[in-house]
């Protein structure tokens, strides 16, 4: 059975917040750690029937880009929602949540 491994390495400050993150996975294109300003990472906890959650990011990553970043989160999910269950309905409103969101985001920069 193929196996696949992705490793996270966050560098932290003296106040423990994230100051640098890496990674590498087994399956990526290109060899050794890459670097990111941020992780979002869920896990299905069996047990009690919930989400796990780890959402790291460095002082580097905008507010922009922190919300562009959750949109594609959200698209994504949309698409596999779709792929996974055939929800139609789950998938269309998340990506019309997505597509209210971009709006909302593209409206805040212009008042910027």
């Amino acid at each position: 059975m193929k196996k696949s491994e992705i490793k996270f390495q966050v560098e932290l400050d003296d106040k423990s917040l994230p100051k640098a993150i890496t990674w590498d996975a087994s399956d990526k294109e290109g060899e050794g750690m890459e670097s990111t300003k941020s992780i979002s990472l869920n896990v299905w906890d069996n047990l009690n029937h919930s989400t796990l959650r780890i959402d790291l990011w460095t002082e580097e990553m905008s507010v922009v880009e922190m919300k562009r970043f959750y949109i594609d989160i959200l698209g994504g999910m949309a698409q596999t929602i779709l792929n996974s269950t055939g929800d139609e309905y789950m998938a269309e409103e998340i990506k019309e949540l997505c597509d209210r969101l971009v709006i909302h985001v593209n409206e805040e920069n212009k008042k910027s």
